[in-house]
């Protein structure tokens, strides 16, 4: 009872970014959940790259994250991740149970796997060449005996090291997108506000003049509805294609950190191969298309009415400097 009680505080005192039992100091996030310093700061950063003084006078401004555990974004002033709260009590509770606890980290009763082939004989190596645990006696004079073979722990230690630097990966990622897209949808604003102001600015320009202007003022005010709504139409595309990569990258997060869990290292290795091959995959997919800086402005549509009356059917769109 006491073992499974220090097993159960043993995983309440795991980070969710490194999966090791949280170094000091421990910062507590708004939503709650705890990260270690380290570790929260490197998810800021990944978060937000260009975070940075631009001279030895200049002060960084603040920025945010997603937390891994919940979601929940967490927004930082201009000291970052170093504006957190430490959560003491985390940082004492690690130091009683380090104390307490004389066996190693994650150190756990296996339950071992016995060989189909030999009833008698415990699954405690893994070929290479077929990629699947086996026992000794299959080594030596079963179906595995011309492979190549490890130590079963070597390569879950391996398998699983792989898994979690993917995980990492993946979360960092996610982070880097949901920026992405925030940035984006701030860009539809700022189209949808420049669209709005610069049809006003025609509209008054037009209204005063009225008359024979009438007919050239609908033409106009339909090229701006046209190009604003192309450029929503695209943004808005890459948000959506953005959002199902996340939503997809998620979900694979979710099914990694599900796989971690597993205590069997046998019945962990029959999965982790395909496991793998998707964080792969997933890590490989391109995410590069961003609108071109300076892709919201409208200003191009801005016009001058001083023109004299024999003129006005002439009028047309100011082209930028």
């Amino acid at each position: 009872a006491e073992a499974r009680s220090m097993e159960s505080l043993e995983k309440q005192l795991i980070c969710p970014i490194c999966l090791e039992m949280f170094s000091k100091p421990v910062v507590i996030l708004p939503c709650q959940h705890n990260l270690c310093r380290k570790c929260a700061n490197d998810v800021f950063q990944a978060s937000n790259p260009l975070w940075q003084s631009r001279g030895p006078s200049a002060v960084p401004s603040g920025g945010r994250f997603r937390c891994p555990s919940c979601r929940h974004e967490v927004v930082l002033d201009r000291h970052g991740v170093y504006g957190l709260q430490r959560n003491l009590l985390v940082e004492n509770i690690i130091d009683i149970y380090k104390q307490e606890s004389a066996r190693p980290l994650h150190a756990k009763a296996e339950q071992h796997l016995m060989c189909e082939e030999h009833e008698d004989e415990r699954i405690n190596i893994y070929c290479l060449r077929c990629e699947a645990p086996t026992c000794s006696l299959c080594k030596v004079f079963g179906a595995h005996k011309d492979c190549e073979v490890a130590p079963l722990p070597a390569v879950y230690q391996r398998q699983k090291s792989e898994l979690s630097d993917g995980i990492a990966m993946l979360v960092a990622g996610n982070d880097r997108i949901q920026a992405i897209i925030t940035q984006m949808e701030e860009i539809c604003h700022t189209i949808e506000e420049n669209g709005r102001r610069q049809k006003q600015h025609v509209g008054l320009r037009f209204d005063a003049l009225y008359g024979i202007l009438e007919e050239r003022k609908k033409e106009l005010l339909q090229s701006i509805s046209a190009e604003q709504e192309a450029k929503l139409q695209r943004v808005r595309g890459l948000i959506r294609q953005y959002g199902d990569h996340l939503e997809t990258s998620s979900k694979l997060v979710e099914s990694a950190i599900q796989a971690m869990e597993e205590p069997q290292m046998a019945v962990y290795l029959q999965h982790s191969k395909e496991l793998l091959k998707k964080i792969t995959d997933m890590s490989k997919a391109s995410m590069s298309s961003r609108p071109e800086p300076g892709y919201e402005n409208m200003d191009h549509f801005s016009i001058n009415v001083d023109y004299v009356a024999e003129m006005l059917r002439t009028i047309e769109f100011q082209t930028g400097a």
